[in-house]
């Protein structure tokens, strides 16, 4: 396997890429954590967990936006499919902000790998229709609830258009995969720079700014080719005030850093598709 030139646009050795993590639930299903900790007895709707859920499309990711307005900078946002139909409006601003809309499935509860082949292509087909016709943009990338794909998603996807997945934690850097003469890049999603542990750990908010610049410290003395830094929000956990403040520091830094570049999932996906070096496995 070949990997990208050695540097990034403008001459950079480091890209970052800010995902955010706009995500919903199916009607009747609540997510497996919840800031009440205690689990409810099987069967119980967990009502309250939906509620905290719901923030991310009703306040989350609007703070969110501003932070990346405030520094022009541009996200990947992880879209359940359903909140075209439940918040078309907040799809609609993260189109308008110039942001890269991907596919997240229909819902949280609804993974490739619980599919046959016919309902994953379904699946595929809905979503792309939902997520296109509220946000008026094409949908070029794929990132399944949990990362995790079906034996078949890929070449599903390829077959469907799509340009990159990143249902995969494989490697460091992106490679091309071909199914029947379609090329589609295969993005890895690295899990360092993540809300989540502030969620299911109790981590101070300030401890994702920290791991940013520990990791941006080490890439810069210790590595030599290009690399990636995924930095992963969810718009119900740090689309929140005290969270969105350290998040709003790391978007800060990365936009100042002269180590940097910045882009966005598909960016990455078509200095893949369209360098002259073979990136293909």
């Amino acid at each position: 396997m070949k990997n990208l030139a050695p540097l990034w646009p403008g001459h950079k050795r480091i890209a970052v890429i800010f995902n955010v993590c706009l995500e919903a639930w199916s009607d009747g299903k609540a997510p497996g954590i919840s800031p009440m900790g205690n689990p409810l007895p099987a069967g119980v709707i967990d009502n309250t967990a939906i509620s905290w859920a719901n923030y991310g499309a009703k306040r989350g990711i609007y703070r969110l936006l501003d932070s990346f307005a405030k520094f022009n900078v541009k996200a990947s946002v992880m879209t359940s499919a359903v909140l075209a139909q439940r918040h078309p409006q907040a799809v609609k601003a993260v189109a308008e902000g110039g942001h890269e809309i991907l596919s997240h499935s229909y819902a949280m509860d609804v993974m490739p790998a619980m599919m046959n082949e016919i309902e994953e292509k379904q699946n595929i087909q809905r979503c792309t229709e939902l997520l296109q016709n509220v946000s008026g943009r094409k949908i070029n990338g794929w990132l399944s609830p949990r990362a995790t794909p079906s034996a078949n998603t890929a070449r599903l996807l390829s077959e469907a258009g799509y340009r990159w997945y990143g249902d995969t934690l494989a490697d460091d850097l992106p490679w091309i995969e071909t199914y029947a003469g379609q090329r589609i890049v295969a993005i890895p999603l690295s899990t360092d720079v993540n809300d989540m542990p502030s969620m299911k750990y109790g981590t101070p908010p300030r401890y994702m700014l920290d791991t940013f610049e520990e990791y941006l410290n080490i890439l810069i003395k210790h590595t030599q080719g290009p690399a990636i830094i995924d930095v992963t929000t969810h718009a119900h956990i740090f689309g929140r005030t005290r969270g969105a403040y350290y998040h709003e520091r790391i978007i800060e830094a990365a936009s100042q850093s002269n180590e940097i570049w910045i882009g966005t999932r598909n960016d990455v996906a078509e200095l893949y598709l369209n360098h002259p070096l073979d990136c293909s496995t």
